[in-house]
């Protein structure tokens, strides 16, 4: 069958398929607002691929999600593969889907940091190798809830093996109330939610000087971020907070609250951390602040799921205090050029965590509300 890139009236059979697997899907505006991505709009690089049927409808997929990247004065593109879907009766298509994914042009590195345990072993046949080498395999989670915790460990032994439309006849498990009405956020003096993403913003000034260091950076720049921050499927704004040291944000830090299926509870996933070479302390303490602010929010755990050997180093003693979950490397790449790949320090931030992690699901006052206001979209703030 052929395969051809994603076309805005395949976005129905891309939420089909993602059903078929329980993956979560995007409403309408959701697949524009990804669709419009504006790195992937100046690369022109398609949005995607479909391995399409006799009548042209897709029946697999694979997900191509475009960033731009900073390296002293140059300009890059990267590209992150999500959402490769193969039914079993495709058997055999994810390898022309992820053939196509490494070939395309215009891009400095493919790759994934994200692989399943299932989808990991057919990455380096494609020439796809464990990336960030030392810590391909690492993810770091902080328990802040062990009771939910030890729910869903339960929960996992008695229904993990359900279908997903089983799973979703057993319906959602492990809410909290907390996630709708989450206490104070509890910062030190030093830390504070970032609300102004303007070009004129101290968070701009903080992007500026961090390209100035000359680091390979995924473009965290004020319009970038107001574009990520816009998402319309979130349900819950994503966390930004700034480290200010003399009157300067030194360090930054997103995190997303989200739940990863029906039967496990809410989890915090930290997005990024960012911070300046004359902060070296900056990383360590931001993470403490979302550990220490998480069950507050509705998380049973905090989640990192990309790490390298500088982001170990820059967590101090916060590193030792965490669980490695996967077991698997989940990170693979091809890298164009060999220097490139040792200046590269990518956070989930350079993944398609944001775009891909399941959002914490409304409360049935919103679900009634939304119904009642907009029956086809979503909400895009708590």
């Amino acid at each position: 069958m052929p395969i051809r890139p994603i076309r805005p009236s395949d976005f129905d059979a891309l939420n089909r398929l993602h059903r078929q697997v329980g993956w979560p899907e995007r409403s309408q505006a959701g697949w524009r607002w990804l669709d419009e991505n504006p790195a992937r709009l100046f690369s022109g690089a398609p949005s995607g691929w479909v391995v399409a049927d006799e009548a042209d409808a897709p029946v697999a997929m694979l997900g191509n999600f475009v960033q731009r990247f900073h390296h002293g004065p140059r300009i890059l593109h990267g590209a992150t593969g999500f959402s490769i879907i193969v039914p079993p009766e495709q058997k055999g298509a994810s390898r022309g889907l992820i053939n196509t994914f490494v070939k395309q042009q215009g891009m400095f590195a493919r790759y994934t940091l994200n692989a399943n345990a299932r989808s990991a072993p057919l990455y380096p046949k494609f020439g796809m190798t464990p990336f960030p080498v030392e810590t391909a395999s690492v993810k770091l989670s902080w328990i802040v809830d062990k009771l939910a915790c030890a729910k869903g460990r339960m929960l996992r032994k008695l229904f993990g093996g359900l279908s997903a439309s089983a799973a979703t006849r057993l319906g959602e498990q492990l809410m909290n109330r907390r996630l709708f009405r989450p206490e104070p956020l509890k910062l030190a003096a030093d830390i504070a939610p970032l609300r102004d993403l303007s070009d004129r913003s101290e968070y701009a000034d903080f992007w500026r000087d961090l390209v100035a260091e000359g680091h390979l950076l995924a473009d965290r720049s004020p319009a970038m971020m107001r574009w990520r921050m816009s998402d319309p499927d979130q349900t819950v704004r994503p966390l930004l907070l700034g480290l200010r040291r003399n009157g300067r944000i030194v360090g930054v830090t997103m995190a997303s609250m989200g739940k990863n299926n029906l039967i496990e509870p809410p989890c915090l996933d930290i997005l990024d951390l960012a911070a300046l070479k004359s902060a070296p302390d900056a990383i360590e303490t931001l993470a403490a602040a979302l550990v220490a602010n998480a069950r507050g929010m509705g998380a049973a755990k905090v989640r990192l799921q990309v790490v390298t050997p500088e982001l170990l180093e820059s967590l101090g003693a916060l590193a030792a205090t965490a669980r490695r979950e996967g077991g698997w490397g989940h990170g693979h790449a091809v890298i164009d050029e060999p220097e490139l790949a040792s200046a590269w320090a990518p956070t989930p931030f350079d993944g398609d965590y944001a775009i891909c992690n399941r959002p914490t699901p409304l409360s049935a006052r919103k679900r009634r509300a939304q119904a009642q206001a907009t029956p086809q979209g979503r909400l895009s703030k708590a």
